[in-house]
């Protein structure tokens, strides 16, 4: 299954490797007025013995071209030859500098650009964010995201991660701003007539295009030294430098930890993180200058929630182990994108639980993470963890739950096989032997395989290279008196449960076979290399044994009925670990779905977790009550019963959680109680007492906006909605006043993310204009659509034809933005129904309108509506169907 590097590289579309950077020196003169740039770009380029062209290709994009000439270095007298030719191909993004002569080979040239380009509004290249400064005036200031292939949009570039060069950056801007890069300044110069200063900066390391960023504005900033020597900026809006103070201290504290953990310290003098007012995604880790989202970088330290503190620390954690593992090591090449992301969505948790244990990140991990990567994966629309990527605009289709989330739990997996001290030893070799290199995944392999003595290529190619993920029956078993032998067969798991044609039927994986029983976790590992294998487990006498000890293995697992009933007593006792709990919860949810498991089941094991107080384990319950309510929702008689169940679970949780924080509320009481009340809104809003608690509390932060006491960041979106749902036009408008009052972007999105949950019609679409008046910011206007769309069935019709109303003036909304933001709208409006006729009609309408960039997510969204729909008729032909089974229940 191991493919060779050579075969790899086959039919992707690369720039002629026979010319190649060694070094950028870039000079940009930014107008923040006309938003538009002017640009010299410097390159020294080596020629191979190959070259027999008088054409030098690069990529460049929305550039225009004055002229362009080369020196051959150290020719003197020094000839200057002019490009007689440039010509544009806007489809493969590429500029061609066509010279008199041949191009000499073997040699080294100096080629000077002078371009213009265009400060776009589209969050992509070298772009424009507005803001308003702290006297209430607006204004602008500029930033970069080059990733993955938007360096072109700035300089004419060698835009492929390994082509890697050292970079050298001028900026020219208005002497009143502030300017920075991936390195410390080198020389500040004010310019003749003092409007202007230019900002010269040191040399970067050798790195890739999509790393290199800088930024243009007005900041404030607090600052803090690592215990290892490295100075750290958080830079903040002018008047909010108090909102950097947690990520201050996440970063730090996270760059000694990584320094430790790999065994090579941060390589730059420091590290900037800076918040852009708007960005596209959560984060970027351009070497040295991360740039954030605010509400992903910002905490104010009154208002902000738990579940905002444990993100940003997240995203802060993520970022910064990227810059080991993405810009000290790079991939060669976009279909080994997992191993920036898969490694740095596993580094993310590594690292917050070192910096605040009590949160319990390797269990949230089990909820979050893998479950976000077990849902996708188990589409046929799915991709493999290493993708073939030919043209490299395919890779912003697979920055996806795949590449972040799979890939972290494989990550994860492969900890668990070698253990922590040749998982670690195999880090460290590696980025030693890579250091400003590009790897593909078999080189990590290889660093693992000479750390464990394992073979881990040969382990891991079933799980990167083919896509999916094994369900892991019971066929048989034998309990005696210390011990239990379990018979296991493997197939690959489909959500909808298709048949697998013969050969789906011969898929498998190299399984590691990990087990826990109330003793603790197993020390015996087996691999179940082939469909079927056999384990043999210790145990007491009547205890129980669970499959997949710590979810370690992204797999799901089919028990006999038998084992659920001895594992009920680990259930109920709470000697079985949460995450275990959560997962017999998912995998029986999973199951169901896929015909595997009879429905009736599945609400009885619901009902045995009525004294259930775990954060992690309420998780599930959370995901699996939103599940089925989404599809029961199309049958009214299921839909009475099902609500009526759901109500008396969380009221139930309702009355040991309760409102009210308590003295000794830990991390995870908070987001327990804040998820409770999401519940709330969902299956209770209609209760009397919450609708009147809700509305009390409502009234309170009207009449004072920091009282946190009545409603806290961690219940406000939830209480929002409760309003919402029980009002009409004057609780919409009182909702909505808040967006224009909040202070900042955490605070109006509890408005983006509820305001459509109004039952009236007619401002279930006020809100859906709003979203694309231009009032919310591009990165925020598909989340009133979402709540429109989440909000009732009626939502859900409302918000796709409202899409299909104006998707012309969406599509020119969003332009050649990253095509996330398209993804987010697809999911938003045309996501959430259970019929193969909306699937049907929904497909039509794409195929009459293509978005070429967003066709896998299409896919997705389909083949997800068409399993819910098969979902659906599994229900309506089981016991749920009659009011009888619910009365047992």
């Amino acid at each position: 299954m191991a493919s060779s590097s050579s075969d790899k590289a086959a039919g992707r579309v690369l720039l002629p490797l026979n010319i190649n950077p060694t070094r950028y020196d870039i000079t940009l003169t930014p107008d923040l007025t006309a938003f538009t740039f002017a640009g010299i770009t410097t390159i020294e380029l080596t020629t191979a013995h190959d070259v027999s062209t008088s054409t030098i290709i690069m990529h460049a994009k929305e550039l225009c071209f004055a002229n362009a000439s080369y020196t051959v270095k150290d020719d003197q007298p020094a000839d200057v030859h002019e490009a007689e030719e440039i010509s544009v191909n806007m489809k493969s993004t590429t500029v061609s500098f066509g010279f008199a002569s041949p191009i000499p080979p073997n040699s080294t040239l100096i080629l000077t650009i002078h371009y213009t380009g265009f400060l776009n509004n589209q969050m992509a290249g070298f772009y424009r964010s507005s803001y308003t400064d702290i006297h209430g005036t607006k204004k602008t200031m500029a930033s970069t995201q080059f990733e993955s292939l938007d360096a072109r949009r700035c300089f004419p570039c060698w835009d492929e991660p390994a082509r890697k060069a050292v970079f050298g950056v001028t900026l020219i801007v208005p002497k009143e701003l502030d300017a920075f890069s991936n390195m410390p300044e080198l020389s500040h110069k004010t310019l003749e007539g003092g409007i202007k200063k230019e900002l010269t900066f040191l040399d970067t390391p050798i790195m890739s295009t999509y790393l290199l960023a800088f930024v243009i504005g007005e900041f404030d900033y607090v600052q803090a030294q690592t215990s290892h020597g490295v100075l750290v900026r958080v830079y903040t809006p002018p008047g909010k430098s108090d909102t950097g103070v947690f990520a201050l201290h996440c970063a730090t504290k996270s760059l000694d930890a990584y320094d430790d953990f790999f065994g090579i310290p941060y390589p730059l003098p420091k590290l900037d993180m800076v918040a852009i007012p708007e960005f596209a995604a959560g984060a970027m880790e351009n070497w040295g200058l991360v740039t954030y989202r605010e509400v992903d970088l910002l905490i104010d330290p009154t208002k902000a929630s738990s579940n905002q503190k444990q993100r940003v620390c997240t995203v802060v954690t993520h970022e910064l182990a990227h810059q080991w593992f993405g810009n000290l090591v790079t991939m060669t090449w976009w279909d080994d994108l997992w191993l920036n992301e898969g490694f740095a969505s596993w580094a993310e948790n590594w690292a917050a639980d070192v910096l605040y244990p009590q949160w319990s990140m390797w269990d949230q991990f089990t909820t979050g993470h893998l479950s976000a990567a077990l849902r996708l994966d188990a589409l046929k629309s799915s991709h493999p963890i290493q993708v073939p990527i030919h043209h490299a605009e395919e890779v912003e289709e697979v920055f996806d739950a795949i590449s972040y989330c799979k890939g972290g739990s494989v990550v994860k997996m492969i900890r668990a096989v070698l253990g922590m001290k040749a998982f670690q030893k195999g880090l460290g070799n590696y980025m030693k032997k890579h250091a400003y290199g590009n790897t593909e995944t078999f080189d990590l392999w290889k660093a693992w395989e000479d750390s464990s003595g394992l073979p881990v290529q040969e382990m891991m190619a079933s799980w990167t290279e083919q896509m999916g993920f094994p369900l892991v029956t019971v066929t048989d078993e034998k309990w005696e008196s210390d011990k239990v032998t379990l018979t296991l067969a493997q197939e690959w798991f489909l959500s909808d449960g298709s048949p697998l044609s013969a050969e789906d039927v011969e898929k498998k994986w190299c399984i590691p076979i990990l087990t826990c029983t109330e003793e603790g976790t197993q020390q015996d590992m087996i691999f179940m290399r082939e469909k079927t294998a056999t384990v043999t487990v210790p145990l007491a006498k009547g205890g129980w044994v669970k499959l997949n000890a710590g979810q370690d293995v992204p797999m799901r697992v089919k028990v006999t009925s038998t084992m659920i009933d001895r594992l009920s007593l680990g259930i109920q006792s709470k000697t079985l670990p949460p995450a275990d709990r959560a997962a017999l919860l998912s995998d029986a949810y999973a199951l169901v779905k896929a015909g595997k498991m009879q429905p009736e089941g599945l609400i009885k094991l619901l009902s045995s977790y009525k004294n259930e107080d775990s954060y992690i384990v309420w998780e599930s319950i959370s995901a699996i009550l939103g599940g089925l309510d989404a599809v029961m929702s199309d049958d009214p008689v299921m839909s009475k019963n099902f609500s009526a169940l759901a109500k008396k679970i969380v009221l139930g949780l309702l009355g040991q959680v309760g409102w009210e924080a308590k003295c000794d509320d830990g991390h995870l009481d908070v987001l327990l109680r804040g998820m409770m009340i999401g519940l709330l809104s969902s299956f209770c809003y209609d209760d009397e007492s919450v609708a009147a608690e809700a509305l009390k509390r409502f009234h309170a932060f009207q009449a004072d906006h920091s009282d946190m006491k009545s409603l806290p960041s961690d219940m406000r979106s939830s209480v929002f909605k409760i309003v919402l749902k029980n009002g009409g036009t004057k609780e919409f408008e009182d909702v909505k006043a808040y967006f224009d009052q909040a202070s900042d972007n955490a605070e109006r999105k509890h408005v983006l993310g509820s305001l459509g949950h109004t039952p009236v019609p007619k401002l279930k679409n006020a809100t859906l204009e709003w979203a694309i008046s231009g009032e919310i910011k591009l990165q925020d206007f598909f989340y009133p659509m979402g709540a429109v769309r989440s909000s009732s069935n009626e939502g859900r019709s409302i918000a796709w034809a409202f899409m299909q109303k104006n998707f012309n003036a969406i599509k020119t909304m969003i332009g050649n933005a990253n095509s996330s933001l398209m993804d987010a709208v697809i999911v938003s409006c045309a996501g959430g129904f259970c019929s193969n006729e909306m699937a049907d009609e929904i497909e039509a309408f794409f195929k009459a309108n293509p978005v070429p960039r967003s066709s896998r997510k299409i896919q997705q969204t389909l083949e997800n509506m068409r399993s819910n729909a098969k979902f659906l008729a599994l229900l309506q032909e089981s016991d749920l169907k009659s009011d009888e089974f619910w009365s047992t229940v």
